[in-house]
């Protein structure tokens, strides 16, 4: 695959979910400028293993997610940008900064679907919905109990891990899944492993 432009954040990306940036640095400003000029604009997004997002110098992982742009908001000094996740990638190469990160990359395989998985699905919704309610009561998670899925099986299995009130390190392993059944299987556990968290007494000094 061709160069492609990269953003690494410190969060992940998922396939079928969205991405909201606020952009300002500007490395990345004239990315965009650059991407806006093509009939497919999307980049690469990647976890921050060691590092920050503003600055550069931040240390990266290897799999990420490619983001299609959606919407674009001009501000005074920024720009706001609503991107889409897409196709999961492996980094071959890191390339030079002119001037904002780009890497060659290799495409993973989509997970495929297979209609057992059904009750898993059903079940791994329970305990993500569940955790999620209990992680919201403590004002502990951007998303809400609630939330809409998609209707297709593959897009949903993406969105669950999510959605799920998990920390980066968790998400991550999440994204490297090479089967629906494994992500699910880990998308329950990891979320079940995390409860307790939202369900022991809040300590009233904190």
């Amino acid at each position: 695959m061709d160069a492609v432009p990269m953003f690494p954040l410190g969060s992940v990306l998922f396939p079928h979910t969205p991405l909201v940036l606020r952009i300002f640095e500007p490395r990345y400003l004239i990315m965009l400028g650059r991407l806006l000029d093509e009939e497919d604009p999307h980049f690469g997004v990647v976890l921050i293993a060691r590092g920050h997002e503003a600055g550069g110098g931040d240390q990266r992982n290897t799999i990420g997610t490619m983001a299609r742009i959606a919407q674009v908001q001009v501000g005074a000094d920024d720009l706001h940008l609503i991107a889409v996740g897409a196709d999961r990638f492996a980094v071959d190469r890191w390339l030079d900064e002119d001037p904002h990160p780009a890497a060659d990359v290799t495409p993973l395989p989509r997970l495929t679907w297979n209609d057992e998985l059904g009750p898993l699905r059903t079940e791994a919704e329970r305990v993500v919905r569940r955790v999620l309610g209990r992680a919201a009561d403590r004002g502990d998670t951007r998303w809400q109990p609630d939330v809409e899925l998609s209707d297709d099986p593959i897009e949903s299995v993406w969105q669950l891990a999510a959605i799920a009130p998990l920390g980066d390190f968790d998400r991550y392993r999440l994204l490297q899944s090479t089967t629906a059944g494994g992500l699910l299987r880990e998308t329950i556990d990891l979320t079940l492993d995390i409860e307790p968290l939202f369900t022991a007494p809040m300590d009233p000094d904190v």
